[in-house]
């Protein structure tokens, strides 16, 4: 079986995420991730918490505390919320690590050596009233492209657009509001993209058309606008330092490397921070140095990180001149929206996933939130959206028909599954609609297609209730208690696929529902088309129990709750 690395991008440290961050990174690795499980593949997913840049400093200053420990405790606070997702990383580590500063610095001096880094001097916003140089995101103003007036000065949130703190129309200083900002000359370490244009180039043309075209087009836009030279340092406390055996003088000043440069190569530095823990069995370099198609590397992401590794990442990595494995495959998403306007966690608006979890359970929103994954355009959160999918997805079709069919069946022949008599036509019909729908779940899983695999999921637990209506168990007893008997047994055996298949989307759910059958040794990882075409894992005499309601049904009540606590538009 083949060797799967996968990365998500590294939530920034400045606060709890919200939907729209949790389904266009996390939530979709992790679902590949366990899939890729289920099928027998070597698979590491690795992420972290991006601890470095201003979003660190600001947040820190105001909490009124040490940026480190404030990182520390932010650190542990993001786990919490995806332990209680249930996203299965390999190891979730820390941009500060010793290991990423060890890396990132030996990514600078090779890129040094290779005549990819030269020192600039450049003239840069300082603030007298702040007495220092402003680094971008310490530097906020109008946006000159849209006219956005609370953009930073290394991107603007409302077009995305990258800019210089140079560019903004109307600055001011992030930390205490100044206008009175000077520009004064100071010196930089940049990264000479330019020369390495035709690097990337080339290497992005080998890749383009596997990928999605949201990827391929921003990564194509960047390159036809042609790959300038970066500053790659700040003037921060914190951050990666600039090695003093190589830049003394920067390092003198307290340079530190920027959160871009840095960030993408904690993907490395936490495979180091996962094999240091266990030396002996883990060898990080095996999933990173010279391995080319020995791994196949996926990463996930939204659009907006989208140019920093299809492009910036990529430059880097060339130019050190060492076989560090580059991704195969970039899995981009669009915009997951609130009421048609951005979620947005600097400015706390839309459903963050600590709320979230603080109303329902992880496997409402996994599913409902990879249902409408934001893959070709961008998809918008209401919460008559959400009521509606929980009700009909979750709770009529999947949880309805496992509570009945498991009810009945306990009311009418007690706890083992019943025997009955031997499958007929109307079993041999649901086998192949069973395999054909099966082998659809598979394919679009294989693509990387979370909406269509999604539907093809909800079209097995579908299948289940079209069969159980078309037989009508509660009927046939009264005539042909076997027939029943049969019903019943091919149903369970739904309910048992249905548990195997679902669990990269509701793992919670399908542990509950395997757990429902004392099946002895249920080490069953998967279930191919054509095992699954048979529906015998269940024999007769299995013992079982009813579990409580998978899932509960959400009311007008709940609707108007939710919509009087979070809003029910953007504004």
């Amino acid at each position: 079986m083949a060797r799967h690395l996968i990365t998500s991008a590294l939530p920034y440290i400045n606060g709890i995420k919200h939907l729209g961050n949790m389904v266009g990174s996390m939530l979709p690795a992790d679902v590949y991730s366990r899939y890729l499980r289920q099928r027998g593949h070597e698979v590491l997913y690795i992420c972290a918490t991006d601890e470095h840049g201003t979003p660190a400093e600001l947040a820190a200053k105001e909490q009124g505390l040490p940026v480190a420990e404030f990182c520390a405790q932010a650190h542990d606070a993001q786990k919490a919320v995806y332990d209680g997702f249930a996203l299965a990383f390999d190891y979730f580590g820390r941009s500060s690590s010793e290991q990423n500063v060890e890396i990132t610095q030996h990514f600078a001096r090779r890129l040094n050596e290779n005549g990819f880094i030269e020192e600039r001097a450049i003239r840069q916003v300082y603030s007298p009233t702040d007495g220092r140089f402003l680094p971008d995101r310490y530097v906020e103003g109008t946006c000159p492209h849209c006219g956005y007036d609370k953009a930073r000065g290394d991107q603007c949130e409302n077009c995305t657009r990258v800019l210089d703190p140079t560019d903004l129309i109307n600055p001011r200083s992030a930390i205490s509001g100044s206008t009175d900002l000077e520009v004064r000359e100071t010196k930089h370490l940049f990264l000479l993209q330019s020369k390495l244009q035709h690097e990337v180039e080339e290497w992005v043309s080998r890749h383009e058309d596997d990928w999605p075209q949201l990827a391929s087009s921003i990564a194509r836009k960047w390159l036809t606008e042609g790959l300038h030279d970066r500053a790659i340092t700040r003037d921060l406390d914190w951050g990666v330092p600039v090695p003093a055996d190589t830049w003394p003088e920067l390092a003198a000043e307290g340079k530190v490397f920027y959160v871009w440069f840095d960030a993408p190569i904690e993907y490395i530095g936490a495979t180091k921070e996962w094999a240091d823990l266990d030396p002996e069995n883990r060898d990080w370099k095996s999933w990173w140095y010279d391995v080319d198609t020995a791994v196949r590397y996926t990463e996930f992401m939204a659009k907006d990180n989208v140019p920093f590794h299809t492009v910036m990442f990529p430059a880097t990595e060339l130019g050190v001149r060492e076989p560090w494995k580059k991704v195969d495959y970039v899995k981009a998403f669009n915009w997951l929206t609130y009421y048609g306007g951005k979620f947005s966690t600097s400015q706390k608006r839309g459903v963050f996933t600590d709320q979230a979890l603080d109303i329902l359970p992880a496997d409402y929103w996994r599913y409902f939130l990879i249902a409408n994954a934001p893959e070709s355009d961008d998809s918008s959160f209401t919460w008559e959206h959400f009521t509606a999918t929980v009700n009909k997805d979750l709770a009529d079709t999947l949880g309805n028909f496992v509570n009945r069919v498991l009810s009945f069946s306990k009311k009418r022949f007690g706890e083992e599954v019943p025997a009955g008599g031997e499958p007929g036509e109307a079993e041999a019909k649901l086998g192949e609609e069973i395999a054909r729908l099966l082998a659809e779940y598979e394919s679009q899983m294989e693509a990387l297609q979370f909406r269509k695999a999604a539907a093809a999921l909800r079209a097995l637990w579908s299948a289940g209730n079209s069969y159980l209506e078309e037989k009508a168990p509660w009927l046939e007893i009264k005539t042909d208690k076997d027939a029943a008997a049969l019903t019943l047994r091919t149903a369970m055996n739904l309910i048992h696929l249905y548990a195997v298949v679902s669990e990269p989307f509701i793992p919670a759910t399908a542990k509950t529902m395997r757990e429902a059958f004392a099946l002895a040794d249920d080490t069953a990882a998967w279930v191919t088309p054509d095992e699954a075409r048979a529906l015998t894992a269940l024999t007769p005499g299995i013992a079982f129990t009813v579990p409580p309601v998978l899932f509960a049904k959400l009311t007008d009540e709940d609707l108007e709750n939710y919509k009087e606590r979070f809003g029910g538009s953007p504004e």
